[in-house]
């Protein structure tokens, strides 16, 4: 019996390990006090709970500091331990990050992508042949005989492909071939693309200024990571190409140049040269789409430059708008006949030489004054030296030494002086501004702090100016440029080509420029169109007034809201006092 007892309590003590024995009431046995399973198991789920949660918290944590160190890496830091690691690389240089270009309202104009080139360390290689087949099925563009020949030449950093795309670089990373590298880079981009070209120019691959802006600010570009704010408006910009190549399309022409610019500070709101190229994809051996011909071509520009010789009439020789020259023959200088296209055949008020554009008048204006005060004023204008734009890309203006006669009766009316469009633009704008001239500038100037410029002509030329302008587009050869409410003035100008010891007359450049609102001068806007052809519509007829003008006005009508000009629907005061209409020159004939 104690044995079994004893039996008995063996088997309950291994049935319940820790259990409290006691005796049972009565039999003299003994049972336990209590058997606690159920804490037992939720202690052991909450301690494994507590390990996992901080098993979790660890990895959290872990997974947290990494991202930020990639933000860091990537974002804040622009990359610069990935660059560094690059740098300590045989043979590679460090990424310098080059400043964004802006234009005026802080529109991104050019900037940079992070990118990787490949490069090898030809030590490394196993077999060069294999490699290079491996590697050309992967970059088609690589030639196998010059990567071959690079893979085998036993240096240790030697470039294969530069700016790779995350595609082309995993997949090199995937065949897995030995002696292969990436190194950091960065690569210009320019988002408009061909907009500004000519403005903006380009980089080489290894991101140093070729042409245009990144040229002229290589230096600042490449040290300063600030960016660089340029007058241009990107919305203007867009206007003017969008205008200008929708003109030298429908006429045919070779070519074509616009512009824009503040008449009071000499900030370019836009410019543009046709044909243009791709700025990211920069060819230096295209050099007709790589010049430049709003600052670095020069053009005889026609009779635009009856404006100059106006001025000159009134500002050096003394008349007044009363005086006026007889046209009513030819003119006989030298061996040399002059003649107006369409002569009015009579004499004319110096008004009346501007607005129908007379070559017999303008002349005789010029001999009046005499050559040396022309050349002076003319000199005085800017129109004899280059610009201080800041762009390589800059033009000398071609005029005669000795400064003779003819070379003066000529260049009255456009022809023997030779200048950019830019110089164009920039000494009219000094005619309707109140006669002070400015540097241009592809640069954005602060606003309400004082340009610095000087006087050229005196306010009350200035005024007559305006005046005249405005006249040439209500009555004279400009009539297709006016654009309702927003007084449009300007003059026209076709200039033969010069070549094979003469002038072609067939091959025209017409050009046409104009200001306004012209009661308030604000923009002075520019077109030319090279060689451009007679359409029907135009009774075959290729001279300015048929389509630089009406290009000009198409500009002037797309822009003018962009820039805050309001157009005056009631039409101008006139001297009296009275509300006069509106003009609009759209249906006039112009010649």
């Amino acid at each position: 019996m104690i044995g079994l007892l004893l039996s008995r309590r063996r088997r309950r003590a291994f049935l319940y390990p820790g259990a409290e024995i006691r005796d049972l009431p009565g039999s003299g046995a003994r049972r336990p006090a209590h058997v606690s399973m159920e804490g037992q198991a939720k202690a052991a789920v909450d301690v494994g709970r507590t390990r996992l949660a901080v098993t979790a918290g660890v990895f959290a944590l872990a997974f947290c500091v990494i991202a930020l160190r990639l933000v860091d890496l990537m974002a804040l830091s622009g990359g610069e331990a990935v660059r560094r690691a690059a740098a300590d690389r045989p043979g590679a240089e460090a990424v310098v990050h080059r400043g964004d270009i802006l234009d005026r309202n802080g529109v991104v104009l050019a900037t940079n992508l992070p990118t990787v080139n490949l490069y090898a360390d030809a030590r490394k290689v196993l077999d060069p042949d294999d490699t290079a087949a491996r590697l050309v099925t992967v970059l088609p563009d690589l030639p196998f005989e010059e990567t071959r020949a690079k893979l085998a030449s036993g240096g240790s950093f030697i470039y294969l492909r530069r700016s790779l795309t995350p595609l082309e670089q995993a997949e090199v990373n995937r065949l897995g071939l030995p002696g292969l590298e990436f190194e950091a880079a960065e690569r210009r981009v320019y988002p408009h693309g061909r907009l500004a070209a000519h403005v903006l120019g380009a980089t080489s691959v290894d991101n140093d200024g070729l042409a245009g802006v990144e040229r002229a600010f290589d230096s600042r570009l490449g040290q300063d990571n600030r960016p660089l704010a340029l007058s241009l408006d990107i919305r203007v910009q867009h206007a003017v190409h969008e205008v200008l190549s929708e003109a030298v399309a429908r006429f045919d022409a070779k070519g074509g140049v616009g512009l824009v610019a503040d008449a009071h500070t000499g900030e370019i709101l836009a410019m543009v040269s046709l044909p243009d190229y791709e700025p990211g994809s920069f060819d230096p051996k295209d050099r007709e789409a790589r010049r430049n011909q709003a600052t670095l071509s020069v053009f005889e520009m026609g009779s635009t430059f009856k404006l100059f010789n106006t001025a000159l009439g009134l500002e050096v020789g003394g008349y007044s708008l009363s005086d006026g020259f007889d046209a009513s023959r030819p003119l006989r200088v030298a061996r040399f006949t002059i003649n107006d296209l369409h002569g009015e055949g009579r004499w004319l008020t110096i008004p009346e030489i501007l607005i129908h554009s007379s070559n017999i008048g303008s002349a005789k204006m010029a001999l009046s004054v005499g050559g040396a005060a022309q050349k002076a004023f003319l000199d005085r204008l800017g129109l004899l030296s280059p610009l201080g734009v800041e762009l390589p890309e800059v033009g000398r203006p071609q005029y005669p030494e000795p400064w003779r006669p003819i070379n003066t009766v000529t260049i009255s009316y456009g022809h023997g002086l030779s200048v950019t469009p830019l110089h164009m633009v920039n000494a009219v704008s000094a005619l309707v501004n109140g006669g002070v001239l400015r540097t241009p500038t592809l640069l954005r100037r602060a606003p309400h702090v004082p340009v610095p410029g000087r006087r050229v002509l005196s306010a009350q030329t200035s005024e007559a100016m305006r005046s005249l302008m405005r006249q040439v587009v209500t009555e004279g050869t400009g009539g297709k440029a006016d654009v309702a409410g927003y007084r449009v003035g300007g003059k026209t100008g076709t200039a033969e080509k010069a070549g094979g010891g003469g002038y072609m007359r067939k091959k025209l450049r017409s050009s046409f420029v104009a200001a306004f609102p012209m009661d308030d001068p604000q923009y002075v806007v520019l077109a030319l169109l090279d060689e451009p052809q007679g359409l029907p519509e135009t009774h075959g007829y290729a001279t300015a007034g048929w389509n630089a003008a009406p290009t000009v006005g198409a500009i002037i009508a797309r822009i003018a809201p962009l820039l805050g000009v309001r157009p005056d629907t009631l039409g101008p005061v006139g001297p009296d006092g009275v509300r006069l209409a509106a003009a609009g020159g759209a249906d006039r004939a112009v010649q």
